[in-house]
């Protein structure tokens, strides 16, 4: 799974039929601290999630499950909208 930041959508008056009535957002993948790492990548929405949410991805095959028995043509799907992240403070040695 990735950590992504919504930052805008995409519209496309042509597309595969299996798109049709799905929502495509742009999202940025995100590190640890945060921050941008990485390339915008184009995801499938199966939630109902909007500009500047941190969500979660998941990629390859399991990113058309949230839409069966609908066959939709993805590899890259948002499942998740964070609510909150935690980190544990790392163990010193």
């Amino acid at each position: 799974m990735i950590r992504g930041k919504v930052i805008g959508n995409l519209y496309a008056t042509q597309k595969d039929r299996g798109l049709e009535g799905k929502k495509l957002l742009i999202v940025q993948p995100i590190g640890k601290d945060g921050s941008f790492k990485g390339r915008a990548l184009i995801a499938v929405d199966s939630i109902g999630s909007g500009y500047d949410e941190e969500v979660i991805l998941v990629r390859g095959k399991e990113a058309a499950f949230p839409f069966l028995p609908t066959e939709v043509p993805t590899d890259l799907g948002v499942i998740g909208i964070i609510d909150s992240v935690f980190w544990p403070e790392e163990k010193k040695q």
